[in-house]
């Protein structure tokens, strides 16, 4: 189930699902550890004269959305057989690691009733659930789970506000749970009552409840919370803040700074269409819960990928970071894209200065299928794309905002010796970079990806080297930069095929080989200027794109390559040469951008956008890819390189608007 709710502020992140079920909770770093991973914190009601229905049954109509422009929902529920209606605000607190839910309980019967909400906390501290620890803290009136240097305070009070003090938790459960049959302390809460076991440790759960008395068609208000720290203390501390400050005033501050956060970025927005305006919005907001305090940028968090693998996306993408960050620096979000530079020039490996295939928020080596020996020979592998991509990110990024002093501090610690290496890891013969691993991360070779992604980051080397006064590297990388764009043209091109290949490998005589497979990987030389847009050759295989790889199952969209297997739901590969993949989709729109001439010729680019809004969940989360025949999510959801893209696309759309106006 994708993650339709995404709440978080660089350092907890908390996604829930459609029944508002607390699924991943990530604490300290965003993307590690999950300290929920996948399984479900259920939340039920029960009313007097009714039973306890958990959100995920039957019987409750929901609505599900964010306030609009913040990182606080806006959710509705209501269950016509209790007689309950929830209004639900949710946010994770942008200055302070708190998760706030506040319920707003209607009772829509005619008498007064009570109504009681129960809480399941389904936790596995640091991604195991051995030797877990929950209780009840009577002085603090809360339910901690913890072990080790991790805490999470689970607490709330019903009344009119946190800092005019309320009833807290009622009653409450601990037990075990996925042991010895034991299912969970959840069911505990199914006839309305809990047993007020106090403390249990090992695989555990736990189970709280607050009661409401309401008078008929009236309403009453809970608010709950989760505060994480490394110690009890000030997990403690954090709750008395807030009871401080006030629930509300918490919320309220939180709802403003997702509003500012993407005031400033396009004052143009109306000229695009509402729904696309809302989505570019969205997008920014979504990539900012995505984007760890530290610099890593993290390509998903949806941990239900791992019920197709034991793996996930929970990992800084050297390629994904470098395009999210240069989507952020076009529109201006300059705190949310320095630091992910500074996080390359940290995890740079010092004797051989390109980029490992991911990375661990924290900097460590992520987990990776690629072998360290290939036909016998040991090497080390890697997505040479990643490398080549961050020091093109980071030249654009200093013709956004000037800053010659970072500027000179990167190229030294990150751009110079990764240039380097770029301009010397290539084959002597054709002067094309050696063999890595392609953006898909499934063949070895020299791609027409990474080739455009190296010949654009040795330009970029080269300026930023001549801006620094550094002349004879700036040579260096020039010279190279060119040779790799004429080796690109020379060996990628194939003039029976009328368009360019997607791969250059050695055949059984030694000699080159094209992979002709049309893939929509070859959109890079004009998203990184190795050819114009609009020269023949790059129109060619835009058209070979949009004739090859469009969806024509009734969803359209565009599909990564001929015959994707990836998540495949069809074997018509006629109609269906693929998933269509919101990335790709838009690159065709970017295309179209480039090379309009008028307004009327953007009407294309401008349908894709509407398209890829259309494949946004009621929340405005984009997946990667998308069902061939009802665009419902395919993988992981969100994929913060789809808002990227979707912001880049939109930007580009945008400033195209205002060049056409200056020349008529």
């Amino acid at each position: 189930m994708p993650r339709e709710i995404v709440l978080g502020n660089g350092e907890l992140l908390v996604n829930l699902d459609h029944n508002l079920f607390v699924r991943d909770i990530y604490y300290p770093y965003v993307g590690w550890a999950n300290h929920v991973g996948g399984h479900r914190c259920r939340v039920g009601a029960w009313t007097e004269g009714g039973a306890l229905a958990w959100l995920d049954e039957g019987g409750w109509d929901r609505k599900v959305a964010y306030a609009e422009g913040t990182l606080v929902t806006d959710c509705v529920l209501r269950h016509t057989g209790l007689g309950v209606r929830l209004s639900v605000a949710q946010a994770v607190a942008h200055d302070r690691n708190i998760f706030l839910q506040r319920f707003t309980v209607e009772n829509t019967a005619d008498e007064a009733r009570q109504v009681r909400l129960f809480f399941a906390h389904d936790l596995r501290i640091d991604e195991s659930d051995i030797g877990d620890t929950a209780f009840y803290h009577p002085w603090h009136r809360a339910m901690i789970h913890y072990k080790r240097d991790r805490y999470f305070l689970f607490g709330g009070e019903v009344g009119k506000g946190a800092a005019e003090t309320g009833e807290g938790i009622w009653q409450y459960a601990c037990g075990e749970k996925g042991f010895r049959g034991a299912e969970g302390t959840w069911r505990d809460a199914e006839d309305g009552l809990l047993s007020m076991n106090a403390i249990a440790q090992g695989s555990v759960d736990s189970v709280v409840s607050y009661r409401l008395t309401i008078p008929g068609r009236g309403r009453g208000t809970l608010r709950v919370w989760m505060t994480a720290h490394e110690n009890a203390e000030e997990a403690a501390a954090l709750q008395t803040a807030l009871q401080t400050q006030g629930f509300d005033e918490a919320l309220a501050a939180t709802a403003a700074h997702g509003r500012a956060l993407a005031a400033d970025c396009r004052p143009d927005l109306d000229r695009l269409p509402p729904r696309v305006a809302a989505l570019f919005t969205r997008s920014l907001l979504l990539i900012r819960t995505q984007a760890d305090k530290r610099g890593a940028i993290l390509a998903s968090n949806d941990s239900d990928i791992m019920e197709t693998a034991r793996a996930h996306y929970s990992y800084m993408w050297p390629r994904d970071g470098a395009l999210v960050s240069y989507a952020l620096d076009r529109v201006g979000l300059r705190e949310m894209s320095r630091p992910f530079f500074e996080f390359c020039a940290r995890v740079l490996p010092k004797d051989r200065a390109a980029l490992m295939h991911k990375y661990g928020p924290d900097g460590t080596v992520g987990a990776s299928w690629h072998p360290w020996i290939v036909d016998g020979q040991p090497e080390i592998p890697f997505q040479e794309d990643g490398t080549a991509l961050v020091v093109w990110g980071l030249w654009h990024h200093y013709q956004q905002y000037g800053d010659k002093d970072f500027l000179a501090a990167m190229y030294r610690r990150l751009a110079r010796p990764a240039a380097e290496f770029m301009a010397g890891f290539r084959d002597t013969k054709t002067r094309l970079p050696l063999p890595s691993w392609d953006i898909w991360e499934e063949r070895r070779g020299a791609h027409i990806w990474t080739t455009a992604a190296v010949a654009a980051a040795l330009a970029a080397a080269a300026d930023i080297a001549r801006l620094l006064g550094d002349a004879k590297p700036a040579d260096t990388f020039h010279r190279a930069s060119q040779e790799v764009s004429e080796a690109l043209l020379a060996h990628f091109w194939d003039e029976d095929a009328g368009r360019f290949a997607r791969m250059v490998t050695t055949d059984a005589g030694g000699g080159p080989a094209r992979d002709l497979t049309v893939d929509s990987s070859a959109s890079a030389l004009f998203l990184f200027g190795v050819l114009p847009p609009d020269d023949p050759k790059m129109v060619a295989t835009m058209h070979a794109l949009g004739r090859h790889l469009w969806v024509r199952a009734g969803a359209g969209g565009l599909a990564r390559y001929e015959r994707d297997y990836y998540f495949r739901v069809s074997d018509d590969f006629e109609k269906v040469p693929g998933n269509p993949w919101i990335i790709c989709t838009l690159w065709l729109a970017d295309w179209y951008i480039a090379t309009a001439k008028s307004e009327a010729e953007m009407r294309g680019a401008l349908d894709l956008l509407e398209w890829a809004t259309l494949c946004a969940l009621s929340t405005g989360v984009l997946s990667e890819q998308v069902h061939p025949h009802t665009l419902q999510p395919l993988s992981v959801a969100p994929l913060t390189w789809s808002h990227a893209q979707f912001v880049q696309t939109a930007t580009n759309y945008l400033d195209k608007l205002a060049a056409l106006a200056k020349t008529t």
